[in-house]
């Protein structure tokens, strides 16, 4: 498996590409994962970042190895860690101090669906296929699954997708909220960076800004006042920064 990353006009593109297990990930490509957001968060000349999964398949979860390993013997240390490398993987994403984009064609499974909601927004195809597929193959579900969903989606719809194990088109995830737009397969890469290129023309900003939303909107939130105050240093930054 390789995890490339190119930039180009300030949007940083992370591509997941192992064509054999399709795009399935496993600890070796979760820690250069985790090193190339590392290094994109380095770059202040950044201001976007997309990831996506080569050869029309986003990714398909860990790599079942990897969970058979894990079943053995939960409790060795060894195999505790290799699962929790993959925990570490889309948890980065989720952390990046850069927005992000997912750009999502073919399916995203388990881990998969994990990594894709980790990401500020999504672009999906309309025929993309989103499967939690935890409980289908005897498994709870992992990775703060029902967190990441509760952050964009209704309990409702929580519910079909982590318990009842309910496929989601990319059309359908558009209707849930699941993902900002559904496209044509063809399109996704195309629309994910037209969206990408506004946040890229000023990557401080865009930083700025990110921070501000995830510190207002993730749980716990905060009140209207308190937002006032967050906001207005940033803000007044900005007017300086722009009269300068």
């Amino acid at each position: 498996m390789t995890i490339d990353v190119e930039v180009t006009d300030g949007i940083a593109t992370i591509t997941i590409d192992s064509p054999k297990t399709r795009n399935a990930l496993n600890p070796e490509s979760s820690r250069r994962l985790v090193q190339v957001c590392d290094q994109v968060d380095a770059d202040p000349a950044v201001g976007a970042v997309i990831v996506r999964g080569g050869g029309g398949t986003f990714c398909s979860g860990a790599e079942r190895e990897v969970l058979a390993r894990a079943g053995e013997d939960p409790a060795d240390p060894e195999r505790f860690a290799e699962l929790g490398s993959i925990y570490d993987a889309f948890v980065r994403v989720g952390n990046m101090s850069v927005p992000t984009i997912a750009a999502v064609q073919g399916a995203a499974v388990g881990a998969g669906v994990n990594l894709l909601l980790a990401t500020d927004l999504r672009i999906v195809a309309h025929d993309t296929r989103i499967i939690a597929g935890f409980t289908r193959i005897g498994l709870h579900p992992g990775g703060g699954h029902f967190t990441l969903l509760g952050r964009v989606v209704s309990r409702e719809a929580a519910a079909a997708i982590g318990l009842f194990g309910a496929e989601v088109s990319g059309t359908r995830a558009a209707e849930l909220g699941l993902a900002w737009e559904s496209v044509d397969a063809a399109d996704v890469d195309a629309r994910a960076r037209e969206l990408a290129a506004a946040a890229a023309r000023d990557p401080e900003l865009s930083r700025r800004v990110l921070g501000s939303m995830r510190r207002e909107l993730d749980p716990p939130g905060v009140s209207w006042p308190v937002a006032l105050e967050l906001e207005r240093g940033s803000q007044m930054w900005s007017l300086r920064r722009r009269n300068s």
